[in-house]
């Protein structure tokens, strides 16, 4: 039986004998099925690769690996032709390890029922109940989109009654709202009903300008002949044609055929979305949900090389959010598709990048719906992983503040926020130990050391043993509110514990808002980053709270521990000193008059009060 070090040991040796020119290879598993199908420039190079060490290699890759019993390969004359060999043997084979989307697109239809009543609806497939079908098409969101389109034009139901219904009904809010003519309620005969059905099935055949044409001849024909309700009606409907051909502008594009990408990802899943514009408007949005990839420009170079082998149509330019692995090689592979030149364009300013940012939010909106999160707080967490260049978005984010005053009751803050959102049950305080007086960058080290001394501590718990859980795991990313200053003196402390977790600062501007973060880079403007901004802002906000918080009461209490020395005077009229002087400052310069305004407080006690503060007490 053939061990695992031998397996990879004979498998180098074969992969050394390979040639240093372009190809496929194909992995197999022990059953001989092939695993994953990869091109090369040098074949030699890439495939031995894999059975070196596994120090530059992603989990992803090491599994795939352990799973390889032998592997095959193809020479090619070029790498380009190696692309498309490898695009047509992925099609073929839908290997374990590459990233495959999986294609619902199916055909849908318009549906028009038959009665004194007849309905439009979209349909997924065809049935033969007598309906009428118009289609098919490719697209659910066209259909589903013009649909709705000429049931709001035409004041058609939207819901699932039956007509004619046995007794009068309350109309809805459609129809108050001039989205429904009410057939229900009776607001609407049978004819008038049939004609705007028809008027409707003639707009979803020929388009919002042959409908427009025709309506306003037969507008003009009710005017001269004094029919002046229908023509109101005809020209009711022309108005709310146009209105949605203006709110289609409002997702129209500058360009007048492309496609848009943007990739979202969690720790654990990841989202492509699509955006297609034909004619300078968006004629289609799909999207597909993966497992998270280890190396996103890679993964776009899969995602794109995946999704245009299920797609005929091919656009003459792409906007995608970064450009993906051998972009050139893809482009060139999309130009011979498409039979003229194919390019791709990363937005950076204007109409362009909010098509992208909008392709973003939808990314981010659908993997928030698969992982039952909020899409905003997906959002957010993408954009500040981008903003910030970290690998993946920080699902896990703690933050440190300190709170004292004057140097006293020297306390800190540490919160949690988790998957974009406070996560209390983490959240620890600290009382500054080391020494006296004020020092944040000392406070603030002190306190890093001491919560992963922790972690190091809770970790080598044996197997079973209760942790606890605001110490026992590594946030993503460690956000500290303060400037360079205290990122540096908290650095020293992770790389003497051997704790590798991304550090930043959190800046305030002169008005004590968020401005920026600041990390061995410098510092990072936030501002326009509204997602990233909005929640590093909370966050800032949230930590100060809850470290001055603690700060508070433990003066609240060192205060009332040094009123309840003085003869006389119990927790009792402590507090009612502290809730009528507010301050210990304020109580120490009251006159005795002064003191005695205090509930519960006797003029003998006032005095010695007083005299306590004044150096007069026997």
């Amino acid at each position: 039986m053939e061990t695992d070090q031998e397996r990879v040991k004979r498998l180098r040796k074969k992969s050394m004998s390979l040639p240093l020119r372009p190809g496929v290879y194909l992995m197999k598993d022990k059953s001989g099925g092939i695993i994953y199908v990869g091109k090369a420039k040098a074949l030699k190079n890439r495939v031995s690769s894999y059975f070196g060490s596994h120090y530059n290699h992603t989990a992803k890759v090491i599994r795939m690996v352990e799973n390889v019993q032998d592997f095959d390969y193809i020479v090619t004359d070029s790498e380009f032709e190696a692309l498309v060999l490898e695009c047509s043997l992925i099609k073929q084979h839908s290997p374990k390890y590459n990233i495959l989307l999986k294609d619902d697109k199916g055909y849908h239809y318009v549906k028009i029922t038959k009665g004194a009543w007849p309905r439009i609806d979209a349909a997924m497939q065809l049935v033969d109940d007598g309906s009428e079908y118009i289609g098919p098409y490719t697209s659910s969101f066209a259909v589903r989109q013009t649909v709705e389109q000429a049931q709001k034009i035409f004041r058609l139901p939207q819901c699932n009654k039956t007509f004619p219904v046995t007794h009068k009904q309350r109309p809805c809010l459609n129809y108050h709202i001039s989205q429904c003519s009410a057939p229900c309620a009776g607001k609407i005969s049978q004819a008038d009903y049939k004609r705007s059905v028809e008027h409707a099935v003639d707009f979803l055949k020929g388009g919002s300008a042959v409908m427009i044409k025709q309506m306003q001849s037969e507008m003009e024909q009710a005017a001269e002949n004094l029919d002046f309700e229908k023509a109101a009606v005809l020209r009711d409907r022309i108005a709310a044609i146009t209105k949605f051909g203006e709110k289609q502008k409002v997702v129209s594009a500058d360009v007048a055929e492309q496609d848009v990408f943007a990739l979202a990802h969690s720790q654990d899943k990841a989202c492509l979305a699509v955006l297609r514009f034909f004619g300078g408007r968006l004629c289609d949005t799909e999207h597909f949900i993966f497992d998270a990839p280890e190396d996103s420009d890679y993964a776009r170079y899969e995602l794109l090389m995946s999704y245009y082998s299920m797609r005929e149509r091919v656009p003459p330019r792409i906007l995608i959010d970064s450009l993906p692995q051998d972009s050139e090689l893809i482009a060139q592979w999309l130009s011979e598709k498409l039979g003229k030149k194919v390019s791709f364009a990363v937005p950076q300013r204007g109409g362009q990048l909010k098509l992208l940012e909008m392709c973003r939010s939808n990314a981010s909106e659908k993997l928030a719906l698969s992982l039952g999160r909020k899409g905003k707080d997906t959002a957010a967490l993408d954009e500040l992983a981008r903003l910030l260049g970290l690998d993946s978005p920080p699902e896990y984010i703690e933050s440190y503040d300190i709170s004292h005053t004057a140097g006293t009751e020297n306390v800190a803050g540490m919160i949690v926020f988790k998957n974009g959102q406070p996560y209390k049950a983490a959240y620890k305080r600290f009382k500054i130990k080391g020494f006296d007086g004020q020092d944040d960058c000392a406070s603030m080290a002190e306190v890093l050391e001491r919560r992963f001394r922790h972690y190091l501590e809770e970790n080598e718990k044996p197997e079973g043993e209760k942790r606890d859980e605001g110490f026992a795991r590594l946030p993503d990313l460690i956000l500290l509110d303060g400037a360079q200053m205290q990122v540096n003196a908290v650095r020293a402390v992770l790389l003497r514990l051997g704790i590798d977790v991304p550090l930043y600062g959190m800046v305030k501007d002169s008005s004590h808002r968020t401005r920026a973060v600041t990390g061995e880079g410098g510092e990072i403007s936030i501002n326009s980053k509204r997602s990233a901004f909005t929640l590093v802002s909370t966050i800032q906000e949230e930590v100060h709270r809850f470290a001055i918080e603690y700060h508070r009461k433990r003066r609240s209490a060192g205060i009332s521990t040094s009123l309840t020395g003085i003869s006389g005077v119990g927790k009792k009229r402590a507090a009612a000193l502290m809730k009528h002087f507010k301050s210990l400052t304020a109580i120490k310069e009251a006159s005795v008059e002064e003191l005695c305004a205090a509930n519960g407080v006797d003029s003998r006690t006032a005095q010695v009060v007083y005299d306590h503060f004044h150096g007069t007490e026997e």
